[in-house]
């Protein structure tokens, strides 16, 4: 008998690339490069194999699908969206999506993606001005699958228990690059 075992649920969502900017980047990137898809390889030996994470599904890339290395300013394209200005702050870098429209995240993988136990994280926390305000490395605990998922409800809930944090970006260590984003819950009214 084979068992499975189920990820919790995270306290905050990870929010993928939106669509709108995905439609964008896919023509050219947040640096004004245009797209260069290429199908990934099993072989392991480059970023971007199979493996590697995809920011517009929020999984790993498979061997055979058509991907593409992209610059991506997560910050400046909130930014935009919400009226503000993070100036300096303002950073892009890169990331791999699907060279075409994809489904997006499939709601059966619960859990905080990427989350390989032992890997190093940023957590950069920002207020509503786009300003940084915080931020912390957190390695994603060792042992069961659900610790990853309760460490990074810990480590987003220290974040937003400061009141100025509108949103959270999770960075890979290694390499710098974005993970996911998280948003401010918004409140629950009676």
């Amino acid at each position: 008998m084979t068992t499975t075992m189920t990820l919790p649920t995270p306290a905050y969502p990870p929010l993928p690339i939106p669509t709108a900017a995905l439609r964008e980047l896919r023509v050219t990137d947040d640096a004004g490069q245009p797209i260069r898809p290429y199908t990934a390889q099993e072989d392991g030996a480059q970023p971007g194999s199979a493996g590697s994470p995809l920011r517009c599904c929020l999984r790993a890339i498979e061997p055979g699908e058509r991907v593409a290395l992209v610059s991506y300013a997560p910050l400046r394209r909130w930014a935009t969206a919400a009226g503000a200005a993070p100036g300096a702050y303002d950073e892009s870098g890169p990331v791999f999506i699907h060279a075409e429209e994809c489904e997006g995240p499939s709601s059966a993988t619960p859990g905080y993606p990427f989350a390989r136990p032992g890997a190093l994280r940023t957590v950069r926390r920002y207020d509503a001005g786009g300003h940084i305000v915080g931020g912390r490395l957190f390695e994603i605990p060792e042992g069961s699958p659900g610790d990853g998922t309760a460490g990074f409800d810990r480590v987003i809930g220290e974040a937003f228990a400061q009141p100025d944090v509108a949103l959270v970006h999770v960075r890979a260590v290694e390499y710098g690059c974005f993970q996911f984003e998280v948003r401010r819950p918004a409140p629950v009214t009676p």
